[in-house]
């Protein structure tokens, strides 16, 4: 609510501000701001039913609010807008306020990765895709990987919360009850004073049908909600009891099994991740839908979604830079799980090395033995081709890290730049 007042208030303040309204009706404006009126919820939801929106009905309380301080200066609020631009440029300040606070929580986020990352740039690690054991990497490039994901979703959400207008198009977009009380070229400066006031971009038009700051601010709010979704999902199967490669600082408890320590902010975080895009394409299906000068239903569809995919951003990330804080990363048991497969997880390496002096049918072969339980180094060792092989240090994960270590340096570098730490 706190919102649509300011967004009524900054519209007569911009009035003062480009010399069109008295100047003495800035200190009512600023009365008000002081000591903002009462406002009965319940009752300005039940009288926002018969317009089909809440600024109808807050108009006539703002109204009384600045009339108590100056009679005189009642008239100017909400001249010659329409409801609208009041709602939608309350939605960008409440946007840009909740954004600033998401950045923050990323921040905090990738403060803790960046930390995690150096610790284990050289803890060697099982890569896992499609759920199975992959090759070797480092538990520090699996935080590195989730520092650059949020890091690139903070910049982006950032970039485009400075970039959100104010709205002021009149009833029908063209500014035409401006033009007629205060001139063409007045009207033609006069968002950019609303803009001003209210700590947003000036539109380059009004946008009541054009609705990019909306959806484009929902994409980016889906990209933070994957990001920390993706680091929760992860953690998730790290910390199973089985793996044992994450745990956390608190866990949650189980109302019937009081040995658990559930990774309670990981599964929050998946929960969000998968709420989100179904989120992000309906506001993308309602602002598809904005015809005409003015959307007859879309628009109104927007609010609730957009409302939700912040507060799912805000309480994600949130949730993100705890679980990000407390995280401990167990280098002995992400060594010991590397060691399940009795060295076929450097396979690939194997092959490259070995295939070229023994050929494919008898290194097929050689796996299948390994894979079958026989000791991998000895059958290395036993190829008469390969007497030169230290098969101990070709069959070690630690030894086929590729560039792990380095993209993990690429990764504190760039966060140090980007001043995650003094």
């Amino acid at each position: 609510m706190s919102h649509l007042i300011e967004a009524e208030l900054s519209l007569t303040g911009a009035l003062v501000a480009a010399g069109l309204a008295p100047a003495s009706v800035a200190s009512a404006v600023a009365a008000v701001r002081a000591d903002p009126p009462a406002v009965d919820l319940a009752a300005l939801a039940r009288d926002s039913v018969a317009g089909g929106n809440p600024v109808i009905p807050l108009i006539p309380l703002v109204r009384a609010a600045v009339a108590a301080h100056d009679a005189d200066a009642a008239v100017w609020v909400h001249r010659g807008a329409t409801s609208q631009d009041i709602l939608d440029s309350a939605l960008m300040t409440l946007s840009r306020d909740v954004a600033a606070s998401v950045v923050e929580n990323l921040w905090r986020a990738a403060g803790a990765l960046e930390e995690l990352a150096r610790a284990h740039r050289d803890d060697p690690a099982a890569a896992r895709t499609l759920t199975q054991h992959a090759v070797p990497t480092t538990l520090g490039l699996k935080a590195a990987t989730w520092l650059r994901a949020i890091t690139r979703a903070r910049h982006r959400l950032a970039d485009i919360a400075a970039e959100l207008p104010a709205q002021l198009g009149g009833a029908g977009g063209t500014l035409a009850s401006f033009v007629e009380l205060f001139g063409a070229a007045a009207a033609a400066g006069l968002p950019a004073h609303y803009a001003h006031e209210l700590g947003l971009a000036a539109p380059a038009a009004p946008w009541h049908t054009d609705r990019w700051p909306v959806t484009e601010l929902g994409d980016a709010l889906a990209a933070v909600i994957a990001a920390v979704g993706a680091f929760g999902s992860d953690v998730a199967t790290m910390a199973r009891t089985e793996i044992g490669e994450a745990s956390v600082e608190v866990g949650g408890g189980s109302s019937a099994m009081p040995q658990k320590q559930n990774p309670v902010d990981a599964v929050l975080l998946r929960s969000a991740a998968l709420r989100a895009p179904g989120l992000a394409a309906q506001l993308h299906l309602a602002a598809g839908l904005a015809v005409d000068e003015r959307p007859d239903g879309a628009w109104h569809a927007e609010w609730p979604v957009l409302q939700e995919l912040l507060k799912l951003a805000l309480g994600a990330t949130d949730r993100a830079a705890h679980l990000a804080a407390g995280l401990r990363l167990d280098a002995p048991r992400a060594r010991a799980n590397l060691a399940l497969t009795g060295g076929l997880i450097v396979s690939e390496r194997l092959g490259l090395v070995l295939v070229p002096l023994i050929g494919k049918a008898r290194f097929d072969v050689l796996i299948a033995d390994a894979a079958a339980g026989a000791d991998l180094g000895e059958l290395i060792r036993a190829l008469p081709e390969a007497s030169h092989v230290d098969a101990a240090a070709l069959v070690d994960p630690a030894q086929y890290l590729g560039l792990a270590p380095q993209l993990v340096d690429l990764a504190v570098r760039a966060a140090v730049a980007d001043g995650i730490r003094p």
